[in-house]
C-alpha cells in the first residue's frame, strides 16, 4: 500500500529476516548488537524492498533474554531502540517470538497496538486466553495505552471441520475484534520465504497474497488517524 514500514525482527529464530533474503548467519549489525547500544541502530537497518525497512536479527538475540534479567527498566530496552532509528515510519511492525518471555514483553511495552495471529487449531485457541491475561497485566503495570487491534485467523482451511469450529468460537467470543479477512492455507505463502521474498514479490496473484492485501487494507481502516485523514 506504499506506506513507509519498519519491520523489527524480535524473534531469535530470525524468520522475518531470512524470509526477506537476509543471510542471518553473517549479520554484522542486528537487533542484538544494538539492543544495549541503541545509538548504533541506524547501522543495523536494511531496506530489502521499497517502502520496507528491516531491523534484522539472528539466534544471537537469545542472549538478550539472559542479559536483561538484572537490568533496571528491563522492559523498555526495545522502546529505546525504536526511538533511535533516526527516521519516521507510518507503521512499525514487531515480529515477536512464540513465547511470553522478556523479548515479547519488551515488544508489548514498545507497542501501541497488538495484532494476534491465531492459527485455526485447538491449542492456539487455548493460548489466546493466556495471552489475554498477559495483556491485561501489562496494561495495569507497564503500558496502560496498549490496545488490541484485532485477531487475525491464519492457516485456515474451510474444508476442515475443526478449523470452522475454531473460527466460529473465536468470532462468538471476541466479535468485532476478529478481522473480517481470513488467511487461508496456501502453497505460495509457504514457498515465498524459501525464495527470500515476501508473497507480494513472489506471487501477488496468489490467494495468500490477495488475503494479506485485504488484511493490510483492513488494518489501515481500523486506525483512527487513517479514518480522520480519509474524511
Amino acid at each position: 500500500m506504499e506506506k513507509q514500514v519498519l519491520l523489527v525482527d524480535c524473534d531469535p529464530q530470525g524468520n522475518a529476516s531470512s524470509g526477506l533474503g537476509v543471510d542471518t548467519e553473517n549479520l554484522e549489525n542486528s537487533l542484538y548488537t544494538v539492543f544495549f547500544h541503541p545509538e548504533d541502530t541506524p547501522k543495523a537497518l536494511m531496506q530489502p524492498f521499497p517502502f520496507l525497512t528491516l531491523l534484522p536479527c539472528n539466534t544471537n538475540l537469545v542472549g538478550a533474554e539472559l542479559e536483561l534479567v538484572d537490568k533496571m527498566a528491563r522492559e523498555y530496552y526495545l522502546e529505546e531502540v525504536l526511538k533511535s532509528t533516526g527516521q519516521t515510519y507510518e507503521y512499525v511492525i514487531i515480529d515477536c517470538p512464540p513465547s511470553l518471555g522478556m523479548l515479547t514483553l519488551n515488544a508489548l511495552c514498545a507497542a501501541d497496538e497488538v495484532i494476534i495471529p491465531l492459527q485455526c487449531e485447538f491449542f492456539a485457541l487455548e493460548g489466546l486466553v493466556q495471552l489475554q491475561q498477559t495483556l491485561n497485566q501489562i496494561r495495569r503495570r507497564l503500558n496502560p495505552d496498549l490496545a488490541m487491534t484485532g485477531i487475525l485467523l491464519t492457516m485456515c482451511d474451510n474444508r476442515n471441520r475443526l478449523a470452522r469450529e475454531v473460527k466460529d468460537e473465536v468470532t462468538r467470543s471476541f466479535g468485532d475484534l476478529v478481522f473480517e479477512t481470513i488467511i487461508p492455507r496456501n502453497v505460495r505463502l509457504t514457498e515465498a520465504p524459501s525464495h527470500g521474498k515476501s508473497v507480494m514479490h513472489y506471487d501477488i496473484r496468489s490467494k495468500g497474497a490477495e488475503a494479506y492485501l485485504e488484511f493490510a487494507k483492513e488494518v489501515v481502516r481500523r486506525r483512527p488517524s487513517e479514518q480522520t485523514e480519509s474524511k
